[in-house]
């Protein structure tokens, strides 16, 4: 692993020699090898590359040109709309449902964009809103999937295992939605959407906390039994009322078990692309790590510390070190407990840190994927010991759609 560790720095402190950090880089390398793996997981269903976790058009489009992917999941809708607008998909799903009227009214003016986009809803408020930015009978018609939650509800409910998404639950509320979409004009009920995260987005090998890891895998044991049943007579209430072309689920930590429901047609993933910390914790596959931000060591405060410029990288969710940026290369550095990642400076501890001069890059990998896209304008794309390529990130191209 040292041995492994000290190539990758050398390859990478080669390839950026000419540039002054902190920037961001992807390895081409494990970035096509992770989109395989992840292609390969999902057994010959499609995979639809979930753009919040790469946030840059060029890798983005790099991904779907490959074996396995189609389509896109966008986060808001004001994305999917400039996604399809400038060529990067025609089959674009927005994850979460919208209220920004001004966006709702460019789709609906835009029999193209309505052709091409999926909104998503859990509930006939949503309908009336997008009624109340342009009539059925002024608009194309909207194509629309529904989100069945996905979380698990142990011991009749007294027991919440997942997220709080939809309100949308059962079979029998998933068919009352579906044959309420089917009677009101200007609506097409195309796809059924249901996102495991007590599954996909929970590691269930965390290091060092055997009793809590065995808590974790029962209960997602417990949980996918339950979906599969549930999700299989969602599908079925739904299809009595509409003509389903895709049925979507899972991420990036289950896509083989998401894909192994005979109900599902396509699952979602994007983080394994990228290979970001969290999915650290996971048994079942781990990405390689792909994506990477660098600092430049500023201050020796002490012979045992080096301290970097910046590096205050947090990714979102609970406040707590697993939303920490690791530093990465060389290996052997720790955060320091009572600074951890600040924003203008990372103090770092451990036994390479004695080895650091001035000048001398760390390397650090974020706790989640695309997140990192929105600290850098551009990212530098690594193959072999060399920058072939520099693309702009959302936020390069003026975007912060979140």
């Amino acid at each position: 692993m040292a041995i492994e560790s000290d190539k990758l720095r050398e390859r990478l402190d080669r390839a950026t020699a000419h540039l002054d950090p902190p920037y961001a880089v992807v390895d081409l390398t494990a970035f096509d090898a992770n989109s395989t793996a992840l292609a390969d997981r999902a057994a010959g269903k499609p995979v639809r590359l979930a753009s919040k976790s790469v946030r840059s058009r060029a890798l983005i489009s790099r991904a779907l040109a490959r074996p396995g992917w189609r389509g896109v999941m966008a986060f808001t809708l004001p994305e999917a709309i400039w996604l399809v607008r400038a060529g990067v998909s025609d089959d674009v799903l927005v994850a979460y449902p919208s209220a920004d009227r001004s966006a709702l009214a460019e789709l609906a003016a835009d029999p193209a964009l309505a052709a091409a986009i999926t909104l998503m809803i859990d509930g006939t408020g949503q309908l009336d809103l997008i009624d109340a930015v342009r009539a059925p009978g002024q608009r194309a018609e909207l194509r629309l999937c529904l989100d069945l939650d996905a979380s698990w509800r142990p011991l009749r409910g007294r027991v919440h295992v997942g997220v709080r998404r939809s309100p949308v639950h059962s079979a029998r509320a998933a068919g009352a939605l579906a044959a309420t979409v089917a009677g009101r004009a200007g609506f097409r009920l195309v796809g059924l959407m249901s996102y495991e995260a007590q599954i996909a987005g929970l590691g269930d090998a965390p290091p060092g906390q055997a009793l809590l890891a065995g808590a974790i895998r029962l209960a997602q044991r417990g949980s996918y039994r339950e979906l599969l049943a549930r999700r299989s007579a969602a599908v079925a209430a739904v299809r009595e009322h509409a003509d389903l072309e895709f049925v979507n689920g899972g991420g990036t930590g289950s896509v083989a078990a998401t894909s192994a429901d005979p109900a599902v047609t396509e699952v979602t993933a994007g983080s394994g692309l990228y290979g970001p910390t969290l999915f650290d914790a996971y048994r079942a596959w781990r990405p390689t790590p792909a994506a990477f931000f660098a600092c430049a060591v500023v201050r020796r405060p002490t012979p045992e510390l080096a301290t970097v410029l910046g590096g205050g990288w947090i990714a979102s969710g609970p406040a707590a070190d697993s939303r920490l940026p690791r530093p990465w290369l060389p290996a052997g550095l720790k955060l320091v407990g009572t600074e951890g990642a600040g924003e203008v400076q990372t103090p770092l501890a451990g036994a390479a840190a004695a080895t650091l001069r001035i000048g001398d890059r760390v390397w650090f990998r974020h706790a989640k994927a695309g997140e990192l896209c929105e600290r850098v304008n551009e990212v530098h794309l690594v193959d072999g010991e060399a920058i072939v390529a520099t693309v702009p990130t959302y936020r390069g191209e003026g975007r912060a759609f979140l």
